[in-house]
């Protein structure tokens, strides 16, 4: 294999496909003038039917009103280098818990001047609210703002319990404020999705649910109203229709406990950059060897100091066998920094394996 040959362009796609999930942040720019309209609503003047009581009338009555909107303020630099402001962008939140904590997108939250933003809470109120932090690798954010007297958090569920087929409750915010509060229902259409094999940490959540641009950070809850992920992204391609993504709750509370007690997520760390056959076979490489092909590493990192290079190929992690980089993700997330793990990988057709203690790298 004439690897070299190949190592830019393998090493561009990686960078190209690092980027987290995302998508589903409405952004208003300037010119244009934003409004939000509050409709009032009609007071029910009799007791609804046990027919139209569904469980998707239910559920949205139970966490509607943990569903928040998040405006943060976009500022640009011009060609004078002066920082201008560019509009707003909007998305949606999740109240947690009764101190006041809302999870939501990272992407949402990203650049917002000062770490603060305006929180539209479901009774018409407005708030300002703080990042305390955030981690780009999840796409996850958290804000804080002091808890109104009213407060309704909303009920955490199991997303390790979901099974394919039944049903799911989307509510946020699609295409900003005017439409606050929208609920789109589906069912679980799978699970332990994996849209971007390079950049993502864990599975998703896939539903039929609509979920649009606005909706980001916003709520998936279950037919008992309880939360089971938050909306990250949807693809948006031509003809492709009912295809929403949610990062399951239990794995975005591990990482959201990581930001509310210490500001920051902090991960073992390997040091390499790798990619699977099929993401080789793309750029016409193919190599020998089971597992990951490493396309760089740090020379600073684990990896190169316990003897790895470029061309090496990662086939086991404490002897569990790694064929995809969320597969390898997995099993060095499961560690903490300082750890030790056996890494079993070809080097020159040949198999070798070495004690490697895993570094430390903090999320931006």
């Amino acid at each position: 294999m004439n690897f070299s040959k190949y190592k830019k362009s393998i090493i561009a796609c990686v960078l190209a496909l690092s980027i987290g999930v995302g998508g589903g942040y409405y952004f208003f720019g300037n010119p244009v003038t934003h409004q939000t309209t509050v409709k009032e609503q009609t007071k029910q003047t009799k007791p609804i039917t046990d027919t139209r009581n569904t469980y998707v009338v239910q559920a949205a009555k139970e966490s509607g009103p943990a569903v928040v909107g998040i405006t943060t303020q976009v500022f640009q630099k011009d060609i004078f280098n002066r920082t201008i402001y560019a509009g707003e962008g909007v998305g949606s939140g999740v109240l947690i818990d009764n101190e006041g904590h809302i999870v939501t997108n990272n992407h949402v939250v990203a650049g917002a001047k000062n770490g603060e933003v305006t929180v539209s809470l479901s009774d018409g109120s407005t708030v300002t609210g703080t990042v305390i932090g955030t981690d780009a690798q999840t796409d996850l954010a958290v804000v804080k703002i002091n808890p109104p007297k009213n407060i309704q958090p909303i009920k955490i569920g199991d997303s390790d319990s979901l099974q394919v087929g039944e049903p799911a409750i989307a509510i946020g915010n699609p295409l900003g404020l005017e439409f606050k509060g929208s609920v789109t229902s589906g069912v679980i259409s799978a699970l332990a999705r994996t849209i971007d094999d390079q950049g993502q940490r864990f599975p998703l959540i896939q539903t039929d649910a609509a979920i649009n641009p606005g909706n980001s950070g916003g709520a998936l809850i279950n037919a008992d109203g309880e939360l089971i992920g938050i909306n990250s992204s949807k693809i948006s391609k031509e003809g492709v229709e009912g295809m929403g993504f949610a990062i399951p709750i239990n794995s975005a509370m591990t990482v959201v406990d990581y930001i509310i007690k210490n500001g920051k997520v902090v991960r073992p760390y390997i040091g390499v950059w790798a990619v699977d056959r099929q993401t080789a076979a793309r750029n016409n490489v193919s190599y020998e060897g089971e597992g990951l092909l490493i396309v760089q590493l740090d020379a600073n990192g684990p990896a190169a100091q316990a003897g790895l290079v470029e061309g090496d190929t990662i086939a086991q992690v404490d002897g569990k066998d790694i064929s995809t980089l969320l597969e390898l993700k997995e099993q060095i997330d499961a560690k903490s920094p300082g750890d030790t793990v056996l890494v079993s990988y070809t080097h020159n057709g040949k198999m070798k394996s070495t004690q490697l203690k895993l570094g430390q790298a903090t999320s931006k």
